[in-house]
């Protein structure tokens, strides 16, 4: 194969699962990650590691030097997988706390693409893929930072795909619903430390979104929740397709989401949805 690949949030989940089936498949793989403690971990595991933090410009540059200094200038591939999820209600967040969400989410995900896109015009091809989630096509309460982030991604993909139309350059957006990870922990981290509790309107509500996030009964998962292994089949089509799909569904809840968006009104939608929420955080 020996195409090269970057892959940012490899630590867990999605991203550590494709780097390690992607390699072992014959693709030069660069599995990066924002803990030091993870790219040693990564190293020994016999990845090939860097640091990666998102959220700030001169590792993005590090980054990036690494990488082409490891190809001789030329890179096949990005894998921008690298986010985390900010819970609590929209008028809970402070304007720091949704300004990081967009910073890890979607701008550090942009200052690396324009970094590596000179590089694959150059080269006359290339392949972005960006993994977006079913929450970039319909919404749901209490996830309004994230919503945020991944509806921006959207737009943004599907502007990037039309502006390098003819390069050979492919962007394709990938959209799981429930996948296994570590993102359900890392967002509870998240909720605990930036939402006050006490003082928010949505108080006794939230004792349901501490319940769904702090659950780690995997009897009690969503049923319609896969492996990463479903996220890899879609990157592998997106990598090696001659007409890579501009958009992947993940999982059922996606497929279903997603018609509902195409053929029911919007306030049919709301109701849907805001019944599946009340459900979920019970």
């Amino acid at each position: 194969m020996n195409k090269s690949i970057l892959i940012t949030g490899c630590s867990t989940g999605i991203g550590y699962h494709v780097a390690k089936q992607l390699s072992q498949r014959g693709y030069q793989v660069f599995a990066t990650t924002r803990k030091a403690e993870d790219v040693a971990r990564l190293n020994n595991e016999g990845l090939n590691s860097f640091q990666l933090d998102l959220d700030n410009s001169e590792s993005i540059q590090l980054a990036t030097d690494w990488v082409l200094e490891q190809t001789n200038g030329k890179l096949y591939a990005l894998f921008n997988n690298g986010a985390y999820g900010q819970p609590g209600a929209i008028e809970d967040l402070s304007r720091e706390v949704l300004r990081e969400q967009l910073e890890t989410n979607l701008l550090g995900w942009h200052e690396l693409t324009c970094k590596l896109l000179p590089v694959m015009r150059q080269q006359g091809e290339g392949r972005i893929i960006q993994n977006s989630s079913v929450l970039g096509l319909i919404t749901m309460k209490f996830r309004g930072a994230y919503n945020t982030s991944k509806f921006a991604l959207e737009g943004y993909s599907d502007t990037l795909r039309q502006e390098l139309d003819g390069t050979g350059i492919h962007v394709s957006l990938i959209e799981p619903g429930p996948v296994r990870s570590e993102f359900r922990a890392n967002a509870y981290a998240k909720f605990l430390a930036n939402i006050n509790i006490e003082n928010s309107p949505f108080r006794s509500t939230y004792e349901g979104v501490i319940s769904r996030l702090s659950n780690t009964d995997p009897k009690k998962e969503d049923p319609f929740t896969l492996g990463p292994e479903a996220v890899l089949k879609r990157v592998i089509h997106a990598l090696e397709s001659k007409r890579p799909q501009p958009r992947y569904y993940v999982t059922t809840p996606t497929y279903l989401l997603g018609w509902l968006k195409r053929f029911v009104s919007t306030r049919v939608l709301d109701r849907i949805l805001i019944k599946a929420s009340g459900s979920e955080n019970s």
